[in-house]
């Protein structure tokens, strides 16, 4: 007796299709090490002239009534950059810190602080921002591209950028003190 097969001939994926699937598997691959590379690198190390950004501010926490701000305007001023968020208990450590040191240099017009709030949502900054009387310019870190431009580890994280743009110091983790603060401020003015 003879056995007859009546199983329908097996067709493959299509070439297009697999092309594409590969396509997107190289993609993601690529994606996957320049990222990795990234976080090896570290934060933004002292010594590079930090590229322009703009910060946009939350209402009420302007710059000189500035809804935004290029960093680039700042030319001529030493910068301060803290990276923060409200569910960070490191950060409610040198909140008063750092808004004590703001005080103390908002009249000379020398330096400004900025507050960076990193992957947080607007209501949970604003408690935050009243709760420890934070009165310098803070914003939202938007889709994460200025945290994603200084490499950031963490939060706290805080950058000393001086009159021309240049990083000079880089403290990752809380301040400990206003003297600390004022130490890396007063090495960057005339």
């Amino acid at each position: 007796m003879t056995e007859i097969n009546e199983t329908a001939p097996r067709r493959g994926v299509p070439v297009w299709v697999q092309v594409i699937i590969w396509s997107l598997l190289v993609a993601l691959m690529v994606l996957v090490g320049i990222t990795l590379n990234k976080r090896q690198q570290g934060s933004v190390q002292p010594g590079v002239e930090i590229p322009d950004f703009t910060l946009k501010f939350f209402d009420g926490y302007q710059y000189e009534g500035k809804s935004e701000i290029k960093l680039s305007d700042l030319r001529g001023k030493v910068v301060v950059i803290n990276f923060w968020a409200s569910w960070c208990k490191p950060c409610e450590q040198e909140a008063a810190e750092l808004q004590q040191a703001w005080s103390e240099y908002a009249d000379s017009g020398d330096v400004v602080f900025l507050g960076v709030d990193y992957v947080d949502t607007e209501p949970e900054a604003r408690v935050y921002l009243k709760k420890f009387g934070i009165s310098f310019a803070n914003g939202p870190d938007m889709a994460t591209k200025i945290s994603q431009m200084f490499r950031i580890t963490g939060v706290p994280e805080t950058y000393f950028i001086d009159q021309n743009g240049v990083l000079q110091y880089v403290k990752v983790g809380p301040f400990t003190s206003v003297d600390e603060i004022r130490a890396e401020i007063e090495k960057l003015l005339p």
